[in-house]
């Protein structure tokens, strides 16, 4: 597929029904079915579609022949103290029947023109270590940084959060 075959743009609240559908899809791909929390009403408010104030921003890809929403990309704005501004990319998906065609590498390559244009100074993501996508991104340029420098991501959960949340107001 040439890129005139695909639209990449920002999402409407009329897309975020197909982003959600695809967000369930592919935490199904991560064998985390149960993972997605988020209902559309989030999305909407979160992406700023409805006024409130934009906490992400959701892209999605368009097969032109078809005029379906094939794919997304979720990424929000991030900051490095060694570089400065920096995007993250929470999600990228391309819907099975349209992998292999360059869809994929249009939106990768879209929101690396995204962050181009905002300023920043990379484009940070995570990779399930089993995903075969890690391959993609390596041939697209990306460094693991598992492997070249040892990081190791961590998570705090919401339980968590506010146990540590009260244990500052308890010791005031």
């Amino acid at each position: 597929m040439s890129q005139d075959q695909f639209t990449f743009r920002r999402a409407q609240k009329a897309d975020i029904k197909s982003v959600r559908e695809m967000i369930q899809e592919l935490a199904d791909f991560e064998r985390m079915s149960n993972g997605p929390e988020l209902s559309e009403e989030d999305l909407i408010r979160d992406a700023g579609l409805d006024g409130a104030p934009e906490y992400c921003q959701i892209y999605v890809l368009i097969d032109n022949a078809t005029n379906l929403i094939i794919g997304y990309a979720i990424c929000f704005n991030s900051y490095s103290t060694w570089q400065g501004r920096s995007l993250f990319l929470e999600d990228i998906y391309v819907r099975p029947a349209h992998r292999k065609l360059g869809a994929g590498a249009r939106i990768f390559r879209e929101v690396s023109a995204i962050a181009v244009k905002l300023g920043c100074r990379r484009l940070d993501f995570h990779v399930l270590s089993w995903n075969p996508a890690s391959a993609f991104y390596k041939s697209l340029g990306a460094t693991d940084l598992t492997e070249s420098e040892d990081w190791h991501f961590y998570r705090v959960e919401q339980q968590q959060l506010r146990k540590l949340a009260s244990e500052l107001t308890t010791s005031k």
